[in-house]
Formats: C-alpha cells, sequence, structure tokens
C-alpha cells in the first residue's frame, strides 16, 4: 500500500470512529476493527469519494445524517426494517425529534408511495415507544 493510501485509509478509519461514536454514543469506547482487509484493495478515488469527500468534518452534523438515513431507508420499504429502527434509535440519540423523524418519514410517501410510509411510521412509533419505556 501506497504512503499516500496509507494515510488516506488511516484518516478515513479515524473518520469512520469518530462518526459511529456520534451515531451511537454507546460505542465510546468501543474498538471498531474488521474492516482493514477489505480496504486496502479499494481504488483511492473510491476511499476519497466516500469518506473524503461525502463524510467530512465541516459536512453535515449526526443528527442530519441520521434523519437522511431515515428517509432513505422509509423508501427502500419492508426490505429495511431492522436497519430502520435501529436508524431512528439513533437519531432519537443523536438529537433528532419524534416530529422530525415522522415528518422525514411523511415527506417519503411521494418517492416511496403510500405503504412504505405508512410501515415506516408504524416501526418509528414502536421505536418511541420502546424509547419512553426505557426512559422511565
Amino acid at each position: 500500500m501506497s504512503d499516500d493510501i496509507a494515510k488516506m485509509f488511516k484518516a478515513m478509519m479515524a473518520q469512520g470512529q469518530d462518526m459511529a461514536r456520534a451515531f451511537a454514543p454507546a460505542m465510546q469506547g468501543a474498538d471498531v476493527k474488521g474492516f482493514e482487509a477489505l480496504f486496502p484493495s479499494m481504488p483511492p478515488e473510491m476511499l476519497e469519494l466516500w469518506f473524503g469527500k461525502t463524510f467530512n468534518p465541516e459536512g453535515l452534523d449526526a443528527r442530519t445524517r441520521l434523519l437522511v438515513t431515515i428517509a432513505a431507508l422509509t423508501v427502500l420499504g419492508a426490505q429495511a426494517d431492522a436497519q430502520l429502527r435501529l436508524t431512528i434509535e439513533q437519531a432519537l440519540a443523536a438529537g433528532a425529534t419524534k416530529r422530525e423523524i415522522t415528518e422525514v418519514t411523511w415527506q417519503m410517501s411521494m418517492f416511496g408511495g403510500l405503504p412504505a410510509m405508512q410501515k415506516a411510521l408504524e416501526i418509528a412509533q414502536s421505536v418511541f415507544a420502546e424509547v419512553e419505556e426505557t426512559e422511565r
């Protein structure tokens, strides 16, 4: 691996770990390893596209990234139930409000259709109820 790619990979891993901690505060002391074997074979342009220009510290905050992810998962429909549930939990932990999550989900009805939106809202309501229960 060239020095430039090694530096880019090291920076990408540090950013990814910072982002994981921002998305999921419970990961604060976690050792996030395992992807090292996959990335050295990736072209530097791909690494830069995904992690250099897209996931940058000056870009979107964790709350906004999670709301955008909720929108995308809503459009995907029933195939993303587990991922949507986890992302809603993480968005709440990152400071998103129930209203913001509901509005983002509702907005996706015109892109993913009413059934996808309805399913996402049902999942959101169940996550909201679970979070309220654990807060008691």
